[in-house]
């Protein structure tokens, strides 16, 4: 069988991850492969881990990415610092708090959850005085749930953490380089990111850090070495019990990433590069300059999304940034519409998931994606969709709304100078 060289339609990929990829990012995985120990490579290594710092608002030691999707930094940090029996508390109010909990089960660990309904998040008190009962040794929980494009406020609950010497890992995913995480100020022990949202890098990448905190677990666990077991270990193990990762162990990560250089895997060097350009096309644009960027294209988006007579889903003090959820319209089918956004106009947005599948489009304004063209090309073809599918909108109304934000903005940075 002979097959085609590799072609793929252009899309204007605007879900909640992934996203379009810069282009520079894209030039970066050209460059040629170096061996995974060469010290023009080893360099590059250490300026990601430098960048990353930056990024995560961090003068942590360890600052690097984990080889896979997003998931697999958070089975890192987790499957790393769980044992057999220790209490992890899971705040749940979206799906990616039940992949928490299915992660820190799979370890052993007695899992307590407390959950809220699907578009709200927690008063921090809630889970605070949750803590306080359970007296947890790990606190796991999501910033921001994609699945209901809500936010949870963490500040304060980062405090009473560290008050009550308990871990916090936090699954960033989709808020880290779109909207602020500030992982030493909110007293975050372990924070998980991805390449493949707001940092606008092909998925394949996790991006972690953690504190002297989770470093203290990591190095205290019992670990399997040259095939010797202590009688704990065997007892673990007849229950049927991971112990640690082999992959995901930071021990070993650290021994990688660290001066020491051992070697624990083949190093994916392209995806290096890429993370590399695209943590320096962050830093380039500055951290505060790229959040506003995303408050302003989630601000044109929504005010053409209403102007048009949608509706959002969730409590808007709660949103998320860098997702935006939209009720569909009574007696209109969601996926004939995202199929139809897809083929004719090559606009790819997205479903959801659970309670909320067929009730929600969810409209991702991440890192690349997030630009003012792919903003006024989504409004004017949901327009168009929407009215071959016979649904009443305010026709023209929305795409004028969100030029009103464009232009404003453009009057107030010209007013500004």
């Amino acid at each position: 069988m002979k097959f085609s060289p590799l072609e793929t339609p252009l899309r204007t990929i605007m879900t909640p991850g992934p996203v379009e990829v810069d282009p520079r990012v894209l030039r970066a995985m050209c460059t040629p492969i170096l061996g995974q120990f060469d010290p023009a490579f080893t360099t590059i290594m250490n300026e990601v881990m430098e960048m990353l710092r930056q990024l995560f608002r961090t003068s942590n030691r360890w600052a690097y990415p984990v080889d896979g999707t997003s998931r697999a930094g958070i089975e890192a940090l987790l499957c790393s610092i769980i044992e057999q029996g220790d209490k992890v508390l899971i705040p749940i109010y979206g799906r990616f708090g039940y992949l928490l909990t299915e992660i820190c089960e799979r370890y052993g660990a007695q899992v307590y959850t407390i959950e809220c309904e699907w578009g709200n998040v927690f008063a921090p008190e809630e889970v605070i005085d949750e803590m306080k009962r359970v007296q947890p040794k790990i606190v796991a929980i999501v910033h921001g749930e994609t699945s209901t494009g809500c936010m949870q406020p963490l500040e304060e609950i980062g405090r009473a953490c560290r008050e009550m010497d308990i871990l916090l890992v936090v699954d960033a995913v989709a808020t880290i380089g779109g909207t602020e995480v500030n992982a030493d100020e909110w007293h975050f022990d372990g924070v998980i990111g991805g390449t493949q949202k707001c940092i606008s890098v092909p998925s394949g990448m996790a991006l972690i850090t953690y504190n002297d905190r989770i470093e203290k677990v990591v190095l205290s666990r019992k670990k399997v070495e040259r095939g010797i077991q202590t009688d704990s270990d065997r007892s673990i193990l007849a229950a049927g019990k991971t112990i640690i990762s082999n992959y995901f162990d930071l021990s070993q990560l650290q021994d990688y990433w660290g001066p020491r250089r051992l070697n624990h895997h083949t190093e994916a060097t392209s995806m290096v590069y890429a993370l590399r350009e695209g943590l320096r096309i962050i830093l380039e644009e500055g951290l505060t300059e790229r959040f506003d960027r995303h408050r302003l294209h989630e601000r044109a988006l929504i005010a053409g999304i209403e102007a048009m007579g949608l509706s959002l889903f969730g409590e808007k003090k709660w949103k998320l940034p860098t997702v935006t959820c939209v009720n569909i319209p009574d007696g209109v089918d969601g996926e004939s519409v995202r199929h139809m956004l897809l083929h004719e106009f090559g606009i790819e947005i997205a479903s959801s998931f659970g309670p909320l599948h067929g009730k929600i489009w969810r409209i991702g304004t991440m890192g690349y994606s997030c630009r003012k063209e792919n903003i006024l090309k989504v409004l004017t073809s949901l327009e168009a969709v929407l009215v071959y599918h016979g649904v009443h909108v305010n026709k023209g109304e929305g795409v004028q709304e969100a030029l009103k934000v464009y232009i404003e903005q453009s009057k107030a940075i010209g007013a500004g100078r």
